[in-house]
């Protein structure tokens, strides 16, 4: 296993993302991803930059010696934390989305059976 990858893998665990999740924000199969990170099959400097780019580091954090890795408790309380590291910009309009639209679930429920009404009667 190169060291690319066994330091993915510690990231991985270390911040608690599941491998499924690192294949859905990097495009790469989960079969492929599942043999990357099993070392079964080698990686090439497109998957590498993928799954850096995906975990919101560069290619040359996970080939240093010693990486390191922040505790993810210690993310500002304030802040909406994604496990790959910090949100871009995007990942942060995409949040606050969300966020809005959880707070108003009664109001989007509720349209939803008055449209459902409507097309009844």
């Amino acid at each position: 296993m190169t060291k690319f990858i066994s330091n993915v893998n510690k990231y991985l665990s270390e911040m608690k993302i599941k491998q499924t999740y690192l294949s859905m924000i990097t495009g790469i199969d989960k079969n492929k991803m599942s043999r990357l990170l099993t070392g079964s099959q080698e990686e090439s400097g497109t998957d590498m930059e993928k799954i850096a780019r995906g975990l919101g580091k560069n290619i040359e954090f996970f080939l240093a010696d010693a990486i390191n890795i922040p505790q993810v408790g210690s993310f500002a309380i304030n802040k909406i934390a994604f496990y790959a590291g910090e949100p871009s910009h995007k990942q942060e309009q995409i949040a606050k989305q969300l966020m809005e639209l959880m707070e108003n679930i009664d109001e989007v429920i509720s349209a939803k059976s008055r449209f459902e009404n409507v097309a009844k009667g």
